[in-house]
């Protein structure tokens, strides 16, 4: 049966595109759950258009990450932190204190699950972080942590 997704499907597709199922598991799963509609004039028409929206969409979030990448690639972001004796902090530095400033930095919302912290930071000082905001870009960045007075 020709279906069009509505939704991603893992290991399916992706939506928007027009695949061909067995009948089952387009009835019993795929349709019930609202992941995909029967394949018709009207729907193809449609899935090409949810294509096309999809590929904009892609394209805008690709270039925001971009601009991202090069706003904090070049001068990365401080974060200030309690810290005692020994340049120890109090508790570490979070993914998601750090995707807070990259926030107040770029003005662009950065999601917490998008960085990648080799280990947790507990010192102060300066720290590497890897960050993956769109499929296509991928860079590293800088975090200094400085001691809070």
């Amino acid at each position: 049966m020709k279906v069009v997704l509505r939704s991603d499907v893992d290991g399916v597709g992706t939506a928007g595109s027009v695949i061909d199922v067995a009948d089952g598991f387009a009835r019993n799963h795929l349709i019930p759950r609202g992941l995909a509609l029967r394949a018709t004039d009207g729907t193809v028409s449609q899935a090409a258009a949810m294509a096309r929206a999809r590929s904009v969409r892609d394209l805008r979030e690709r270039e925001t990450a971009e601009r991202v990448a090069q706003q904090l690639a070049a001068d990365g972001v401080t974060i200030a932190a309690r810290a005692g004796s020994g340049s120890h902090l109090y508790g570490s530095v979070t993914t998601s204190e750090i995707a807070v400033a990259m926030t107040a930095r770029t003005g662009v919302e950065v999601d917490r699950r998008k960085l990648t912290l080799p280990a947790p930071i507990r010192t102060v000082g300066s720290h590497e972080v890897s960050a993956q905001l769109h499929p296509a870009v991928a860079f590293t960045f800088n975090v200094e942590v400085v001691a809070l007075s």
